[in-house]
């Protein structure tokens, strides 16, 4: 980890970035916790240990720029710098090409690919200054290949993937990375509740996800960038 800043974490109350934040406050770094819910967030800083450097923002919108600008100005002024960015949020709804895909199409290229790229578009700044920087989206394996009804979902993970590759490319020379990771089916109480007749031992934990990031944005990953990465292997 870059000493000289703090993480972001997007979505950081949900089941994969809360097991980011417990991933990275285990090895000391500074976090910036992102989240709709401000309640999420005091449950989350409650479960760190107590020597986490912590700083909550609750209720961005990450769709808009100026809302996105605000929330990292507050990190700089806080801890100094943002040597990297982790975005979790993200939203998925299945449906064929038809009638309501339109709609559909709507949300979800708001819900995936717009908030990676307004949430990038304001980090990338302060890591241009520092010379330094690390991003990671979660995008996912429909983004390579779509299957039925997944025409909206796949669309929109396919821009994460095409949007890290080109910040990846306009900022090598600054030593910024950008990868994304493609999760399998991860394993959470609400994707079990959804497949109560899956098959889950193949199914990715969000803490093995973590692990993968929390190297994605250390130091020891710095020649790889402009990668979508796919975590989809047995623990």
């Amino acid at each position: 980890m870059n000493d000289q800043g703090a993480v972001i974490v997007t979505g950081a109350g949900g089941n994969l970035g809360s097991a980011v934040v417990r991933e990275l406050a285990a090895g000391g770094a500074k976090l910036v916790c992102m989240n709709r819910s401000s309640q999420e967030l005091e449950t989350l800083a409650g479960e760190l240990p107590a020597s986490t450097e912590f700083l909550s923002i609750a209720g961005t919108e990450l769709t808009d720029y100026a809302s996105c600008a605000a929330a990292v100005a507050r990190a700089v002024k806080h801890f100094g710098g943002v040597s990297a960015l982790v975005n979790t949020v993200g939203g998925f709804q299945m449906g064929p090409v038809g009638p309501d895909a339109p709609s559909q199409w709507d949300t979800m290229m708001t819900a995936n690919a717009r908030t990676a790229l307004t949430i990038s578009a304001a980090v990338l700044p302060t890591m241009k200054a520092a010379g330094y920087g690390r991003i990671v989206h979660v995008a996912a394996a429909p983004g390579l290949k779509a299957g039925a009804n997944q025409a909206a979902y796949a669309a929109s993970k396919a821009a994460v993937i095409r949007l890290t590759e080109a910040i990846a490319a306009e900022n090598r020379d600054h030593r910024i990375t950008a990868n994304c990771v493609l999760p399998g089916t991860i394993d959470t109480p609400e994707n079990r509740a959804a497949m109560p007749n899956a098959k889950t031992d193949g199914w990715v934990s969000p803490q093995s996800i973590a692990r993968l990031i929390a190297f994605l944005i250390s130091p020891a990953a710095a020649v790889v960038t402009g990668g979508a990465i796919p975590a989809t292997g047995r623990e």
